[in-house]
C-alpha cells in the first residue's frame, strides 16, 4: 500500500482543489459506532449538539463560497443502517453550506458497475481512495493521478450522479 494522506494533510486537499470535489460513499457505517459520542447521543434522540460537525461545515462554507463545487453520492440501503439514517439527519447541514449530496439505492443496477470502495476525485485529475480499518475508521487516502484510475473514477462519478436522487427527492420516496 502506498503512503496514506491523513489528518491535516487530508483536510488540505479540500483547500487546494480549484473547481470540483466529488465522492462516492459505499459503506454502511464509518468510524467506531460504539465510541462515536455524537452518533450515540443521536441514537437516544439527542440531536441538539452539532459542535463536532462545525469544523467541517465551517471549512466547506468558506471553500464553497469561492465558487468551488462539492458533490457526493451515497449508496443507501432500504432500510438504511442506523449510521446512514444519522447521515440523512445531518445532510441538511451539508446542503446548507453548499454541498450537493445525492442518494443512490444500493439495489440500483448501476451500483454493480461502480467501484466497491470510497474515493474522492479532485478537479477530475486526482483520485483519493479512502482506506479504512476493520472498525470503519479512516486510515487515510491513497492519492493517484494515474490516467486509468482517474478515468475509472470519472466514469463512476458520471454513472452514479446520473442515477442518484437529490436529497429532497430521495426523502420524498421514503415517505411513500
Amino acid at each position: 500500500m502506498s503512503d496514506l494522506v491523513s489528518g491535516e494533510a487530508f483536510n488540505e486537499l479540500f483547500r487546494q482543489y480549484r473547481h470540483t470535489a466529488w465522492r462516492l460513499e459505499t459503506r454502511t457505517f464509518y468510524g467506531v459506532l460504539i465510541e462515536n459520542e455524537p452518533f450515540q447521543r443521536w441514537l437516544t434522540g439527542d440531536d441538539s449538539d452539532i459542535e463536532w460537525f462545525k469544523p467541517w461545515l465551517t471549512m466547506m462554507k468558506a471553500e464553497l463560497a469561492t465558487g468551488k463545487r462539492m458533490e457526493r453520492v451515497r449508496l443507501i440501503d432500504d432500510p438504511p443502517s442506523d449510521y446512514l439514517r444519522w447521515e440523512l439527519w445531518g445532510t441538511p447541514y451539508n446542503l446548507g453550506v453548499g454541498e450537493d449530496i445525492r442518494y443512490l439505492p444500493r439495489t440500483h443496477p448501476i451500483v454493480t458497475e461502480l467501484p466497491g470502495h470510497d474515493f474522492w476525485v479532485f478537479d477530475s485529475r486526482t483520485v483519493a481512495r479512502l482506506e479504512f480499518d476493520d472498525k470503519g475508521d479512516v486510515l487515510g487516502a491513497a492519492l493517484t493521478e494515474d490516467p486509468r484510475q482517474v478515468l475509472t473514477a470519472l466514469q463512476a462519478r458520471d454513472a452514479a450522479w446520473h442515477h442518484a436522487l437529490p436529497f429532497t427527492e430521495y426523502m420524498a420516496t421514503r415517505a411513500l
